[in-house]
């Protein structure tokens, strides 16, 4: 059976993490590359060892050459460097940006028609910068943070009113990080809204955990930062893009007029599909959520001036 060719650039804990997800869910091949000769290549040969045992049929394999990666049809970024204990996304500016227009050049050149997903921390500055280098249309360029935002705060969600997760539908928008905008109004619990469910203390609470949580994460693990629901996170962007589901997913996308914002990338739901982001539905937020999302998108747009000025 022939399956899509997905490439995953960052043979780190995110992406393979990710590669894994993506090989044993039978979404497609995965070509994991990094720079590190031999950790794409012993991480894709573990993966392939496991496969007698899951019973998947696509295969993944390692390379340190970007001329392996031709023809993907999906190529996610996430290498770069992680956030450390007290360091913010921000500061993973000025590294994460040379790292990301290195791999873009490379992979824009190997798979000129592929989809393409940037993980990499501060999510959409490097999303945006990602975009311009690439010279592709912004349907094809854009980033995962709004689907791992969101299932934070559906765990979060249902810790707090005790319910099934299966049960809880949860939303955050705006940016990959402290400026990200939580909306318990549109979330639910089976069908009904968070915000009926619990006191308004409580349900802010659930709100800060969300906001803080990948700090959180970081704090405990001491090195490194989190990479499994990350990295199931934009496996679940890619397989809705290659079964071309028409899933509307948060994802950080290029706004040019929703919402009264124009010219930045940032988490919202979108319609993704075989060419990417199809579309972008609209949400009914009332004057508080659209001052939040506004404010979270002038954030963004200051990071994005700053980057640019500094690679002036």
């Amino acid at each position: 059976m022939s399956y899509p060719k997905v490439t995953v650039v960052g043979a780190g804990q995110v992406g393979a993490t990710a590669a894994f997800t993506l090989i044993t869910r039978d979404v497609g091949d995965v070509m994991l590359i990094d720079v590190a000769e031999g950790l794409p290549q012993g991480k894709a040969l573990d993966m392939m060892h496991a496969r007698s045992v899951l019973k998947f049929g696509p295969r993944a394999a390692g390379t340190n050459d970007y001329a392996d990666t031709a023809g993907s049809d999906v190529v996610v970024i996430t290498a770069g460097v992680p956030r450390r204990p007290g360091m913010t996304r921000d500061e993973l500016l000025a590294i994460n940006a040379g790292i990301v227009s290195s791999v873009i050049e490379r992979a824009v050149a190997a798979s000129p028609d592929a989809v393409f997903i940037c993980v990499t921390n501060p999510l959409d500055v490097m999303t945006d910068l990602a975009w311009k280098l690439s010279g592709l249309p912004a349907s094809r360029v854009f980033g995962m943070g709004g689907v791992l935002d969101s299932a934070r705060f559906a765990y979060f969600i249902a810790e707090a009113t005790g319910a099934a997760i299966g049960d809880v539908e949860a939303l955050v928008v705006g940016a990959h990080g402290d400026a990200m905008v939580p909306l318990p109004r549109m979330s639910t619990v089976a069908g009904r809204p968070f915000t009926d469910l619990l006191p308004t203390e409580e349900v802010a609470e659930v709100v800060r955990r969300t906001v803080f949580c990948g700090a959180e994460v970081v704090g405990l693990l001491k090195t490194g930062s989190a990479f499994y629901a990350p990295g199931v996170s934009v496996a679940a962007m890619v397989e809705a893009i290659l079964g071309d589901t028409g899933a509307i997913l948060p994802s950080c996308v290029r706004l040019t007029g929703e919402y009264g914002i124009d010219g930045v990338h940032m988490s919202v739901p979108a319609l993704l599909g075989r060419g990417g982001v199809l579309g972008v539905p609209e949400l009914a937020l009332d004057a508080d959520e659209l001052a939040a999302l506004r404010a979270s998108a002038t954030q963004v747009a200051e990071q994005i001036a700053a980057l640019e000025a500094a690679r002036a």
